[in-house]
This record gives structure tokens, sequence and C-alpha cells, in this order.
């Protein structure tokens, strides 16, 4: 069974403490995205929802929630990833799946939902499912996100529905175009989208498609970077170990970020993901970094987090 959110003073104790007086707001992170050379960058996978004890968080917090978000400032994590739909009412909400089952206690499908019912809903700790305790946490509207957010930790977007517009229009109503990223996925034959609207008008990050695993990722990125206005960062996909030395000389030589995924088994075969770079960070987020990524989303971004001042001490 896991853990249930902290008690109210615990989490206070943990914002305040010697540990937590490290992070110095979006503006380092953002400074920090801009330039590739300037070491690696930390994005947390749905929020920092899995324990964090050397800051004072021994349990687990649900995913998509402002627990987690007040957790990722607490560590000094540079952008959360979270997932944006749209409930029946209109309003963007918080929720990584099409219905609400996994992550609370109730049943049916976001879009068919109003924002009424889905605020009553509790959300379950960690990444829910039917075994995972329910909290006092409640589902989040991106405007409670953003709001959470601003000034403190970077946003990265993963807009789960065709609602882009909606999403950079109300990134842009409080001023956060710099401090989020939207990103959808990308073709051989897609536009380069960081010139086009809505994408424009926020920082952009495009998400190379690689089916089977034998697409042309050069070129693709050849092309999203050929615009008037460039994408922040490329996320990488699924790929084979030797579809990145290529990728990394490109990138490098264009002075733009590789994003890669450390989750589960890791998204560059062969390399490893959170659970190998738990036991041995150096293997796997080191040999990544060396080869040429510098953004990872992870899990465990406490771990990441340490093994960045490990580096950070070495220079």
């Amino acid at each position: 069974m896991k853990s249930t959110l902290l008690p109210l003073l615990l989490l206070g104790s943990a914002l305040t403490g010697p540990v937590a007086a490290a992070p110095a707001g979006s503006a380092t992170s953002q400074a920090r995205l801009a330039d590739p050379t300037g070491g690696i960058f930390v994005v947390a996978h749905r929020g920092c929802h899995n324990p964090a004890p050397a800051h004072g968080f021994p349990g687990h917090a649900p995913e998509n929630s402002l627990s987690g978000l007040e957790r990722c400032v607490a560590l000094g994590v540079d952008m959360l990833e979270t997932d944006i739909r749209r409930a029946a009412d209109g309003t963007l909400v918080m929720f990584h799946d099409a219905t609400v089952e996994r992550t609370t206690d109730g049943s049916g499908k976001v879009a068919e939902m109003t924002w009424a019912q889905l605020s009553r809903l509790r959300l379950r700790d960690d990444e829910g499912g039917a075994d995972a305790p329910l909290t006092d946490q409640h589902p989040v509207t991106l405007e409670q996100m953003l709001a959470a957010a601003k000034g403190r930790i970077m946003l990265n977007l993963d807009v789960k529905a065709p609602i882009y517009a909606e999403v950079a229009d109300a990134v842009r109503r409080v001023g956060m175009q710099r401090q989020v990223v939207l990103k959808t996925e990308v073709g051989v034959y897609s536009q380069p989208l960081a010139s086009l609207p809505p994408f424009d008008q926020v920082n952009f990050t495009p998400v190379l498609l690689n089916p089977p695993g034998t697409d042309d990722l050069l070129q693709t990125v050849r092309t999203q970077i050929g615009g008037k206005v460039r994408p922040v960062a490329i996320e990488l996909p699924r790929m084979r170990a030797e579809q990145l030395p290529p990728l990394a000389a490109l990138t490098r030589q264009q002075h733009v970020r590789l994003l890669v995924n450390t989750l589960w088994e890791g998204f560059v075969a062969g390399y490893g993901g959170d659970a190998d770079a738990v036991r041995d960070p150096d293997a796997v987020w080191g040999r990544l970094y060396r080869a040429g990524i510098g953004a990872f989303q992870t899990d465990e971004p406490e771990a990441l987090l340490r093994y960045r001042a490990s580096l950070e001490k070495k220079r």
C-alpha cells in the first residue's frame, strides 16, 4: 500500500528548511533551458509524485496535483510536466487519461463532466489505480496550475486534445509565455510549427515521431529548427541507439537542447531508464548527457538533481 500525503505541517517544514532554500524561481530555469551548455535540465513527469526523502517527503503525492507542484518547487526542479484536457463546460483541467477512474474516486470521461463535477472528486495517491489510497487533494484547472507555478517553476504542457489555441490563450492571459513549453508530435512532413500559431505565442518543443523506429529524424529536426521561430528544445521519441549520434551532432551545432524520457526502461534503446539510473546515475543520465542529451524527463527528479549537483561540484 502506498503512503498517503504528508501532513501540512511536514510539507511546510520541507518548503522552508535548509534543503529547500536552493530554488531561485523560473527565471533560472528559463536561462538554463536556453543554454544547451548550461548543464542538465530536470523535468519532473506529471509533477513530483514519487518520494523525495532528502527533502522531507517520504511518501507519494498525486500526479498532476498542486501538492506535486509544491514538492517540485521545494526540490528545485526546473520544469514540471503536466497534462491538459477540456471538461464538458470548456474548463481546461489537468488529467492525463481520457477518463477519471485511474486517478480519482470517480468514473466517467473528463470531456463529458463539468468542472463542478470534477472538482468534487478526490485524487488518488501517486499514479493512482484501484489500490492507491485517496488523498485530500482534488483535480486542478490549468488556471490554478499556472497561478501556482508563476515565477516559481516552468511548466511543460502535454495537451491531450486538439485545444492548443485555447491553452496558448490561457497562458498568454497570465503573461507566462516564456515560463511554459507547449509541445506536440511532429513527423518528417510536418511544417516548422514553432513559427506557426498558436505555437509561435509560447515556447515550443516538437516531439519527434519515429514509426516504426526508422523515420528520418535528422530531416524532421532540420525542418523544425528551420523556421523564423526556433523551438526551445527537441524531444526525442523511442529510438535506436544508433539514431542518436547524428541528432546530437546536429543539435549541438545548432545550439538547441535535446530532451529525452528516462521513464520506465528509457527511450533510447540500451541506455536504461529511471530504475537503472537510481542505482547508477552516471551509467544512464551521465552516459546520455555525454552523448549529447541535456534534458531529462523523469519520475525520479530528486535523484537526478543529486546527480546534477555532483557534476557541478566537479567543475
